[in-house]
């Protein structure tokens, strides 16, 4: 099999005998708290993804888990200077760094993950010498951040400042850097100009000129696993004997990465990591994630895991959903009692159901109290990402609208009170089941601003949470544990069909092969101008001005037979042209 050899397959081997143990560095603030970050295509989520799978697939044990420390400004100003290190006390700095508006970022919860992140880069360092164990940290590899700039989605350099706190701890043996992602290691190179002894090694897709003291192999673009992996080894052919080697196992290489060009597949990055797992045997190593810029980015973080512990070449499975499958997990912890009422009728109970006193409280859904809504956004994680995004003393409020049950979540932000979610949602009979029939779901931040890196959404009134994912996760939830088959919403522009294409269908098959159509022939189109060219009456639809259809969109939730050969068939049918 291409790229491996016989020292892979030995180690390969050994793996199978026996796991190869392993530290991950992981913390659930690794979460960047941005909300509008996945227009630059970078998934906030990518470390959760990975340490989900790590820990349900077994291949990295309970006790190899390692929770880091902040690093300290003293950490950092070993190699930064001082300006550098204030300047990332002001929003507008960070938003630089990440892409993304000064509106959408917390500072000290964004500080708090890069500082996270650095510490477990340094206390990694620290402990792959101590045990000469491999360590891998799910985030870091900020290889573009120098002694006095930072660099894209890299406020400091976490490898540099690692190695300034070994060096300063007494090591003076060789240090290597191995640079895997698909860009060059500007950063790190300048960063370590004075360091007495270390080697610098860098396959990338990218050429930004000459960098002194690396030893740089540039690929073409689309270059694919094969031309890789040739480099790769030829790279690993020339590396020194070495005292600790940072790996920067990139995940931009994957196909279909938006900035990485070099076309490599998940099998191939696997490839690569058990190539360098062998070859780095019994050398202290520190992994790293660097870049990674896909839907499959967190496959190939996951896959860094895999490789160090067993050697594995088995793919994640295609249709492995990390937020499901987590939500899963969670939903069968929460007993009936903390999200309803009690089984047994008091007699107050016979007497509201009577009519004969008032009710002393709603149940959303004839199920659901206000606090077991709340306990639930608290398991799931929601609300402490509403705390990081700034808000606080949240509450939930039930009311009536017809038709349907309200629900709205409110949270304060600078002594004002704020409605963060709101939903309106009854039970239904849609194609003859039973569903949970979602009238409106608003996801509001309004401590955000629309910019040019944060464009306003047709029906938009404040920026969302980047939260719609794990609402739809619990919509699903709530519609299985009420013993309903699906969950059905209209959406009301292209956008918001769009954001659910890969687990809903609109009920009518027809229109559901005019969705895949329109998907198809608006092509590469930037997600917000394909709404706005839907929405501005500038689609047509085999030669006439195309109207949205906002139908019912629907998320089977038990076994529903598919009408797919009326799909196909309206897909062929219709073409869409954009004027």
């Amino acid at each position: 099999m291409l790229g491996v050899g016989p020292r892979a397959l030995l180690y390969r081997l050994r793996c199978l005998l026996k796991r190869r143990e392993v530290d991950v560095w992981y913390d659930p603030a690794y979460r960047l708290p941005f909300t509008g970050i996945e227009f630059s295509g970078l998934d906030p989520r990518r470390a959760d993804f990975a340490a989900w799978w790590l820990r349900e697939s077994k291949a990295v044990a309970p006790s190899w888990w390692r929770t880091p420390r902040r690093a300290s400004y003293a950490e950092l100003a070993r190699v930064h200077d001082a300006a550098l290190l204030e300047s990332m006390a002001r929003p507008e700095t960070l938003a630089a760094v990440f892409g993304v508006d000064p509106s959408d970022v917390p500072v000290d919860e964004v500080m708090r993950t890069v500082r996270l992140a650095t510490g477990a880069t340094i206390q990694a360092a620290g402990e792959a010498l101590r045990r000469v164990k491999p360590q891998l940290n799910l985030l870091g590899g900020f290889h573009h951040a120098g002694p006095a700039s930072a660099g894209g989605n890299c406020p400091v350099n976490d490898i540099a400042v690692a190695i300034a706190s070994i060096r300063a701890d007494g090591f003076a043996g060789r240090v290597s850097v191995l640079d895997l992602d698909a860009h060059p290691p500007d950063g790190i190179a300048a960063c370590l100009a004075t360091d007495p002894d270390h080697w610098i090694g860098s396959l990338s897709g990218y050429d930004w000129g000459p960098l002194p003291g690396v030893d740089e192999t540039l690929l073409p673009e689309g270059s694919g696993n094969v031309p890789y992996m040739e480099a790769l080894h030829a790279l690993l052919g020339r590396m020194p004997p070495s005292g600790l080697v940072f790996v920067i196992a990139g995940g931009d290489v994957l196909r279909g990465d938006r900035l990485g060009r070099l076309d490599v597949t998940l099998t191939g990055t696997r490839l690569r990591n058990v190539a360098v797992a062998a070859h780095l045997e019994g050398v202290p190593s520190v992994w790293l994630p660097g870049g990674g810029y896909s839907k499959n980015a967190w496959k190939a973080l996951a896959g860094v895991g895999i490789a160090l512990s067993t050697g594995s070449l088995d793919p994640i499975p295609e249709d492995y959903d990390p937020i499901g499958q987590h939500f899963a997990g969670i939903a069968a912890q929460l007993s009936k009692h903390s999200l309803s009422v009690s089984d047994e009728l008091s007699a107050d109970d016979m007497a509201e159901s009577l009519g004969l006193r008032p009710s002393r409280q709603k149940l959303l859904l004839g199920f659901y109290t206000e606090a077991g809504i709340e306990f639930a956004l608290q398991r799931f994680g929601i609300l402490d990402q509403l705390r990081r995004l700034g808000y606080d003393n949240f509450r939930v409020e039930f009311g009536r609208q017809d038709p349907g049950d309200r629900i709205r979540v409110y949270g304060f932000s600078d002594g004002k009170e704020e409605v963060l979610v709101e939903l309106v949602l009854e039970r239904k009979r849609v194609a003859g089941h039973p569903v949970l029939y979602v009238h409106w779901l608003s996801l509001r931040h309004p401590r955000a601003q629309f910019s040019l890196l944060r464009p306003r959404l047709p029906g938009q009134e404040v920026p969302g949470l980047g939260l719609a994912r794990e609402m739809g996760e619990m919509l699903a939830l709530m519609a299985l544990r009420l013993q309903l088959t699906g969950v059905v919403y209209r959406p009301a522009h292209f956008h918001t069909a769009y954001a659910g294409r890969h687990h809903f269908s609109f009920v009518d098959a027809a229109r559901h092969g005019r969705f895949e159509a329109l998907i198809r022939d608006l092509g590469d189109m930037p997600l917000l101008d394909a709404t706005r060219a839907v929405d501005e009456g500038r689609v047509f639809l085999d030669g006439k001005p195309y109207a949205w259809e906002a139908d019912e969109f629907v998320l089977w939730l038990r076994e529903h037979p598919e009408e797919r050969g009326e799909v196909a068939l309206e897909r062929q049918r219709a073409h869409f042209t954009v004027v």
